[in-house]
């Protein structure tokens, strides 16, 4: 698991439950994407939540889990500098 501890003290990461992230505080957990079906069938990621795009569709949902991980790390998991 990454753990970003910004400057002013808060910590970002893609939940997971390998670590007892209550241990570090009060935690804000919030959604970062939805992963559905669609009506045929194909998974796609939503990154509204976020502010960021739909990736998709795939033909398997571990794709669509994949390429919402890979865009969260890329895009969202590092604040701007700002905070």
């Amino acid at each position: 698991m990454e753990l970003v501890v910004t400057p002013g003290g808060h910590i970002r990461c893609l939940y997971d439950e390998s670590l007892p992230l209550q241990a570090l505080g009060r935690l804000d957990i919030r959604r970062g994407s939805y992963v559905e079906p669609d009506a045929s069938g194909l998974w796609t990621a939503d990154l509204a939540p976020v502010g960021g795009p739909i990736l998709g569709p795939f033909e398997h949902r571990c794709s669509a889990l994949a390429a919402e991980i890979a865009w969260l790390r890329a895009h969202w998991l590092v604040p701007p500098a700002a905070d």
